[in-house]
């Protein structure tokens, strides 16, 4: 988010329209005094290193920690989870209860504020969803405002940040209630998710078996239409891609790529539960793959996840393999901020899990609402992989012409048939 730009109005966001303020533009490093290639995440093998340090002590070499932690610990009864996976679930001293709670931040990825906020709070919440908890009971709100921002900048971009981090915490049925305000070099947005609950209303990340089926309830590819939207201004970029796409139908993803990731996984949640699913991960920053490997290495039991299917924003896949595959975007491994659920279900359940999906968004407008099954839980040893072609489904933009001609073509039908 650059402090020169002057940010849009507030705006109502109700459906497809209140989402999409006009004159987005993607975030720019270079504009922020950072390297081209400047990526806000730690590489994923990195992190896990980093957070050995984070591990119970096991200095006597014996498996176990201390006598008095033994003694703790033995007070807490109840699941447990630790670093690794999304949300650290901790047994309380009182009624069997759990704390979960989880944290998370990042740069904007977006010019307009009040999006930026949405998109913050819903990648947040998106922790708790991925065990199959649709309530939560606090939020606070971790908010970086940049020293390079005028008095006047920072008075009008910040407000509208936080009022959209507050809406999309509203929407998911919590409040914020605090956090912590600094001055840094850059804009950086997020918070902690907390929610105190019995075992019997969260999922633990660890029950798939072989005959699974493996669901995803967002399309891939907004790291590809967030960069395909910031060329349209860089020619020697565009030209790279151009012969691929219209100006349109990038305009058309980007759009699709903020509205998907300022959308709530709170009605995949409740889904769950439903659907008796066996596990699941939320798909973020490491991409399908690397989420998907990391859910894996959780399992109790020898299974490994196949995925023969990625649903893609229309075109990116094209834009991508245009710019010589840079996002690796097929392979699994392109970022994708706030994105689905990855989710193992009955093979029984599933596709009853993506028809009820698909009709809590039959409001939306266009073909991206709901869920696709992509992949099978088979023997293993706790891995995962995509296949060497994978099936492309395009999913199109919720705004475009296609989308509505197909949203037609259905609806006829349907009139037809009743």
């Amino acid at each position: 988010m650059s402090s020169s730009a002057s940010p849009p109005a507030p705006v109502e966001v109700a459906g497809n329209e209140g989402c999409f303020p006009p004159e987005y533009k993607p975030f720019n490093p270079e504009e922020h005094g950072l390297d081209r290639g400047f990526r806000c995440k730690v590489p994923q093998e990195a992190l896990l290193k980093l957070l050995v340090g984070l591990e119970p002590n096991q200095a006597d070499g014996t498996g176990k920690s201390g006598d008095q932690d033994s003694e703790f610990g033995q007070q807490l009864a109840g699941p447990r989870l630790g670093i690794g996976l999304d949300s650290c679930v901790i047994p309380l001293r009182h009624g069997g209860l759990s704390l979960v709670q989880t944290t998370d931040f990042f740069y904007p990825l977006v010019e307009d504020p009040y999006m930026m906020g949405r998109i913050a709070c819903a990648n947040v919440l998106s922790d708790l969803y991925a065990m199959g908890i649709t309530e939560c009971d606090n939020m606070l709100m971790l908010l970086s405002v940049s020293q390079k921002m005028n008095e006047k900048d920072r008075e009008k971009v910040m407000p509208l940040m936080i009022r959209g981090f507050r809406d999309a915490a509203e929407e998911g049925g919590t409040s914020v209630t605090g956090g912590q305000t600094v001055i840094n070099p850059w804009i950086i947005v997020g918070g902690v998710a907390s929610v105190v609950c019995q075992p019997n209303e969260f999922i633990m990340p660890d029950g798939a078996v072989p005959g699974d089926v493996l669901v995803l309830t967002k399309p891939l590819g907004t790291q590809v239409a967030v960069n395909a939207h910031q060329w349209l201004d860089q020619p020697e970029r565009w030209n790279k891609i151009k012969l691929v796409v219209t100006r349109e139908e990038v305009k058309e993803a980007y759009q699709e790529a903020m509205f998907s990731m300022a959308t709530l996984n709170r009605t995949a949640a409740g889904l769950m539960h439903k659907f008796q699913a066996h596990a699941a991960t939320d798909v973020t920053g490491f991409g399908l793959l690397g989420h998907a490997k990391n859910l894996a290495m959780q399992q109790r039991s020898d299974v490994a996840f196949v995925i023969h299917n990625l649903p893609i924003i229309a075109k990116m896949t094209a834009i991508s393999k245009a710019y010589g595959n840079a996002f690796r975007l097929l392979q699994g491994l392109s970022a994708e901020t706030s994105g689905g659920l990855l989710v193992c279900l009955p093979r029984e359940q599933a596709a009853k899990f993506c028809a009820e999906m698909k009709n809590h968004n039959s409001g939306a407008q266009g073909a991206s609402g709901g869920a696709w099954i992509i992949g099978i839980v088979e023997k293993g040893e706790r891995s995962a992989r995509i296949i060497e072609k994978p099936r492309i489904i395009e999913v199109l933009p919720r705004g475009s012409l296609a989308a509505h001609q197909e949203n037609s073509a259905t609806a006829e039908l349907s009139t037809n048939l009743s």
